[in-house]
């Protein structure tokens, strides 16, 4: 990104390059399952609420993370559920920065976590991941999976909400990348 400021006059000109690694919002996000502004598929929509999906959590992977970086976190939230304040879906914590991917299944019970990465409690009510299931003839939710390079550690259990996980990721994010992909019913 290329940014300049100047001053009339001739006063001072000054033109400053700043390589997009420099700032945060920089980390490259993909999935095998996702595609950006694609489709969710059954496989990784909810199982109850009256959703009849695998609840499998997709694949992720990211790059471009500041050397600074002591941890990774991994959000799920759909801005679009009609309760005044989102609805979270998934959060994982404590991923140490040298994984820079989770597999397919990792935010199901047992799933394959890096050691030391906790996931909060979704909207449904318990840990781990929780699909796509939003209301039969709303339009297509947005489903935003960010993750986070963060410069420490976050002092959660398992029981923490996505609110308060959220809280955290603000006060220690370094840089953040994200993949928003649609489902409706």
């Amino acid at each position: 990104m290329k940014r300049s400021i100047s001053f009339q006059n001739g006063i001072l000109l000054c033109v400053l390059f700043f390589a997009g690694s420099a700032f945060a919002g920089d980390l490259k996000v993909t999935s095998s399952a996702l595609k950006e502004g694609g489709t969710i598929t059954n496989t990784h929509v909810f199982s109850g609420f009256g959703c009849s999906g695998e609840n499998n959590s997709p694949d992720l992977q990211w790059s471009g993370a500041p050397k600074e970086t002591k941890f990774f976190a991994v959000t799920a939230y759909d801005p679009d559920a009609p309760t005044g304040s989102g609805w979270w879906h998934w959060t994982v914590i404590n991923i140490p920065a040298t994984v820079t991917s989770l597999p397919a299944k990792a935010g199901n019970d047992k799933g394959p976590l890096p050691a030391g990465a906790i996931q909060g409690r979704t909207d449904f009510g318990k840990p781990g991941y929780g699909g796509p299931c939003p209301p039969k003839g709303d339009k297509p939710h947005r489903y935003i999976f960010k993750v986070f390079a963060l410069k420490d550690k976050i002092d959660l259990d398992g029981e923490a909400s996505g609110a308060l996980v959220g809280f955290y990721i603000n006060s220690l994010k370094l840089a953040e990348g994200k993949l928003t992909a649609k489902y409706g019913r």
